[in-house]
């Protein structure tokens, strides 16, 4: 219906226009400054554009999201959520955002990241300005290097160049060629602009395995010392997360200078799911396919995943990974 409105409009304004230039030049001018003005309108009424209508924080959404459907992640729902609030509130930050999200698979990070895109534009993940970038998928080849990082600075900075508020993502830090990713440490820091371009108010998201056991440890030392998963701070975390990252070589972040100069915000800890957790992660998966959520369904997906410790089954091995896959078969 809107598609064919503006069309009519145009037509409209073209019959009014031809009229129009057959009495009075000035006038023929003038409509069709009109006509252009209002071209580029609907134009970007219609398609996504770099401005308020498509881009627009929703901190009590982003809060809501994190809260109720990001599950057992109490600390990284708290940072996640001061840190992007923090950043999209201010007018002139002095550097982009930069998060770096640690766990094993499963719990979480890829859902979190969806869900900071949806707060802030109106297309989500399907926006043309969050940008997603896999390990094994753009960056195969140790011996072409040189030709990545050339290839991945020019796309950062031709889509930042196009918008300022652009988002990129990097998941499988853990697989990405150690170096890389050192490349952009210029787009990361704290300056006004890099070859004529501002990146202060794009924000960066590494997503990595890499950390996942020094989290587990101390998940499973707050355990057995009885003590609640919520009881877990960041400083509790954050920095034996931030060696642990740094020298594993089998990161992308090893030995980078994005940790050795600071560059990085937050070490955002995503903890191993309990079993309650990937109950409610069977249930949620139920909800979004349109159906009732059935709790006994949902507990017999939870009980035939693997856990440890073996004998306590307490934490997921896979978290919510297979969830999506398996809670069918059970219905």
């Amino acid at each position: 219906m809107k598609v064919a409105r503006v069309c009519l409009w145009l037509h409209a304004l073209s019959t009014f226009a031809m009229l129009a230039g057959a009495f009075d030049p000035i006038t023929t001018t003038v409509v069709f400054g009109v006509g252009a003005v209002l071209s580029r309108t609907i134009y970007n009424y219609l398609r996504e554009s770099c401005n308020p209508k498509w881009i627009s924080f929703n901190v009590t959404g982003l809060q809501e999201d994190l809260s109720t459907r990001l599950f057992g992640q109490h600390l990284a729902s708290h940072i996640i959520a001061k840190a992007v609030s923090g950043f999209m509130n201010n007018a002139n930050p002095k550097k982009p955002l930069v998060l770096s999200l640690h766990g094993w698979t499963g719990t979480g990070k890829n859902f979190a990241s969806a869900l900071i895109a949806e707060s802030i534009y109106k297309e989500g993940m399907d926006s043309q300005f969050v940008h997603v970038f896999t390990a094994e998928l753009h960056f195969p080849h140790a011996g072409q290097m040189d030709a990545y990082k050339t290839q991945l600075q020019q796309w950062i900075k031709g889509n930042v160049s196009s918008c300022d508020r652009s988002m990129f993502i990097f998941d499988e830090m853990d697989k990405m060629h150690p170096g890389l990713i050192d490349s952009i440490k210029p787009y990361l820091d704290y300056y006004d602009k890099v070859d004529g371009v501002s990146y202060r108010k794009a924000i960066f998201i590494f997503l990595s395995n890499a950390g996942g056991e020094s989290i587990v440890q101390t998940t499973l030392d707050f355990w057995k010392a009885g003590r609640s998963r919520e009881e877990i701070e960041l400083k509790d975390v954050e920095t034996s997360l931030a060696l642990s990252v740094f020298n594993n070589k089998r990161s992308g972040l090893w030995h980078t200078s994005l940790i050795d100069k600071n560059l990085v915000d937050f070490f955002v800890p995503f903890l191993p799911l309990e079993y309650k957790h990937v109950v409610q992660c069977a249930m949620a998966a139920m909800s979004a396919q349109g159906l009732e959520p059935d709790a006994a369904v949902a507990d017999k997906v939870a009980a035939d995943l693997l856990y440890f410790p073996k004998a306590e089954r307490v934490f997921s091995v896979k978290g919510c990974k297979t969830i999506d896959s398996k809670w069918e078969y059970y219905v």
